[in-house]
């Protein structure tokens, strides 16, 4: 079996891109909250003492977007002028069109409505073209790759430390990174970790490594993976005080492997914050994984990979596609067969069955949009095993 290394990064949700896909969500939710069908797309921008919300909105309801982003701003920890970006004080700028005529024509009444269709989940058009991947395997619990499983949980440790008081010296932006020692398919070791977190001023670098290990690090990765060859790499630059959009501007969508599988499986390129369900870079992105995930709990094959393409304007899908990797018996022919059988991919479908039209996005910004079974979002059930098993029975 040949050995190799995997690495995967997650950040917390004081790093700046995250920052703006949290303000993004959390306008989306306060919207669905009030109109489930409004069509939105927004898109943030933060830098030092200033945030920009823009995109397209179309909705009958009215949202304070100003006071939406300052609140997400303090929740996330950034409260405090000596940050250098204080949700209490920051500008908040709003650039807001409606939805373009040309998209909504296509979304609200799709290619196969306009030829005759009657099947109420054939009526709304996929509000983009694109591909979107899915992707599960059998190493963690959650049927995510060990390595971006890892890391978020990382990431969540550092969070969860800071805000409950047992490292108040830290501040809210940080990464993780961890690196898997692969034998063959099979997760051995960990072979580095990487944990970067901002801190106040007077803490020392001795200090938080010690803590870093101790608080961190041991609670969240079991004993067996970590050996005496084990590397640690805590705040490594030796100095991490200025950080969030002070440090480095944010951006909506510019986390889209954290967002997913750390790299493992394949990436459309669509990232998801700030879009409403009939956008398909979101949806079909949750469903791709809702399907691969079943696939791999159902016994079916140990690794699975599923991706979906759409074309705008028209409700199924243009192609599906199932790779596993040589770990199941069956061809990508029968299972594709069975996915069809079992699931149905058109937007509106997919939106009543995962339950999209719903505020549930605000928590998925932060720490991974897959794998998040402690949200109890639709798209990490496991409940189309039996239905996938009698399909290729």
């Amino acid at each position: 079996m040949s050995k190799y290394f995997f690495t995967s990064e997650s950040v917390t949700e004081g790093h700046p891109d995250k920052v703006c896909d949290q303000i993004a969500d959390a306008v989306l939710d306060e919207i669905l909250a009030q109109d489930e069908k409004a069509h939105v797309a927004c898109e943030v921008t933060a830098t030092t003492g200033l945030v920009h919300v823009m995109g397209e909105i179309s909705t009958e309801c009215y949202v304070d977007i100003p006071a939406i982003a300052r609140g997400v701003i303090r929740e996330i920890g950034y409260d405090n002028p000596q940050y250098g970006f204080d949700g209490n004080s920051c500008g908040v700028i709003t650039s807001i069109d409606v939805q373009s005529p040309d998209i909504a024509m296509g979304v609200n009444q799709s290619l196969e409505a306009r030829s005759g269709a009657t099947d109420e989940n054939d009526l709304t058009g996929a509000g983009d073209q694109g591909i979107m991947f899915g992707y599960a395997c059998d190493e963690t619990p959650t049927l995510m790759p060990l390595s971006i499983y890892l890391a978020h949980a990382l990431a969540k440790q550092l969070a969860k430390v800071r805000k409950d008081g047992t490292l108040s010296y830290l501040r809210p932006d940080g990464k993780t990174q961890v690196t898997i020692e692969y034998d063959g398919d099979i997760p051995r070791r960990v072979e580095a970790v990487v944990v970067s977190t901002q801190h106040d001023p007077d803490v020392t670098q001795e200090q938080i490594q010690k803590d870093i290990l101790e608080k961190v690090i041991r609670p969240v990765i079991a004993p067996e993976l970590l050996d005496q060859n084990t590397k640690y790499y805590i705040n490594p630059t030796g100095r991490f005080v200025v950080g969030g959009p002070v440090g480095d501007s944010g951006l909506t969508g510019r986390k889209i492997i954290v967002d997913t599988y750390g790299g493992y499986g394949r990436h459309g390129g669509g990232a998801f914050s700030g879009k409403d369900p009939t956008k398909v870079d979101r949806s079909a992105a949750y469903a791709a994984r809702y399907v691969a995930k079943n696939i791999v709990a159902a016994g079916l094959a140990k690794k699975c990979e599923v991706q979906l393409a759409y074309a705008i304007g028209v409700a199924r899908p243009v192609s599906i596609l199932v790779e596993t990797f040589g770990t199941s018996s069956y061809t990508s022919e029968q299972l594709e067969a069975a996915i069809n059988w079992v699931f149905d991919l058109r937007p509106t479908a997919l939106i009543k069955s995962l339950g999209l039209s719903r505020p549930i996005y605000r928590s998925l910004a932060a720490y991974g949009h897959m794998g998040r079974e402690d949200l109890g979002v639709a798209w990490e059930k496991t409940d189309k095993v039996g239905l996938l098993k009698a399909a290729l029975a």
